[in-house]
């Protein structure tokens, strides 16, 4: 696949996702929007992807929207027929939107997150299923430096993730969140230094692909978005149904193997 503004590539079971505008901190144009979700659809597609990593180059993630788009971007942007996804009945259609389509992808998604995630580079961070940090990272939110409002979600899903009393500070504040901080708060799951970050990622991305089934791993996923929408009882109910079928698969069947055999797991994803 060939982009302008990110970069491609799957190594064994793992596809990287890159923003690639270091020459301004990686910010959002509307071709990278596009091409990101382009190369998302194409992982969660490709049988042989069971992980995804996002990350940037340079020395941000992403810093949000590009200053020059913004300036001129029309009001009615958000709701322009481009971003209108075509709408899939076999998922939520809270994860269809314009930018909280991550958890709609099957596969778990691991931001790498090597700078700044400003703005709409937070809330990529946000939406993705582990958040692995540079001691170099640094979060803001910057709506409210810009006269904007709590933009495409966050608000629902930045206090599930730190709670109410940070994520107001974060959003009413915009202060900026060095990297130690957002672990102490949850914003992260672990802090490493820079060269080893990428070597994080991947060691996770591998334990997700070949360590534990990839199709335990793509329903819990579904399961885990899906609860805040169910009472207890429609999530137990949704579990047994999904232990029926899973007791069913290759993969509880290599799960029982390799155990009794003492051996390394090799698990199909079925």
């Amino acid at each position: 696949m060939s982009y302008k503004e990110i970069t491609y590539d799957v190594d064994g079971h793992t596809a990287i996702i890159t923003f690639n505008r270091p020459d301004r901190m990686n910010a959002l144009t509307k071709v990278l929007e596009g091409e990101l979700y382009d190369a998302m659809r194409a992982a969660d597609l490709d049988d042989n992807v069971r992980a995804i990593i996002l990350t940037g180059n340079g020395r941000a993630f992403c810093a949000g929207m590009d200053m020059d788009e913004l300036e001129v971007l029309p009001p009615d942007d958000i709701s322009a027929r481009e971003w209108m996804r075509p709408y899939d009945m076999n998922r939520r259609a809270d994860y269809q939107a314009r930018y909280s389509y991550f958890p709609g992808v099957s596969k778990p998604v691991i931001s790498a997150i090597n700078g700044a995630a400003a703005g709409l580079g937070l809330i990529f961070a946000l939406y993705s299923d582990f958040r692995i940090a540079s001691d170099k990272a640094a979060f803001v939110t910057a709506f409210v430096m810009r006269g904007l409002i709590a933009e495409h979600g966050i608000s629902w899903i930045l206090p599930r993730v730190v709670g109410h009393a940070h994520a107001m500070d974060m959003l009413l504040t915009s202060r900026k969140v060095k990297a130690d901080e957002a672990l102490s708060m949850g914003l992260v799951h672990r802090v490493v230094e820079p060269d080893a970050l990428m070597e994080e990622a991947r060691a996770l991305a591998t334990k997700l692909s070949k360590e534990v089934s990839p199709r335990s791993v793509r329903i819990m996923k579904r399961q885990v978005w899906e609860a805040p929408y169910q009472s207890l009882g429609e999530a137990i109910t949704m579990a047994n149904e999904e232990m029926f079928l899973s007791i069913q698969s290759e993969d509880f069947t290599e799960g029982v193997a390799h155990f009794q055999e003492k051996r390394a797991p090799n698990f199909s994803g079925k």
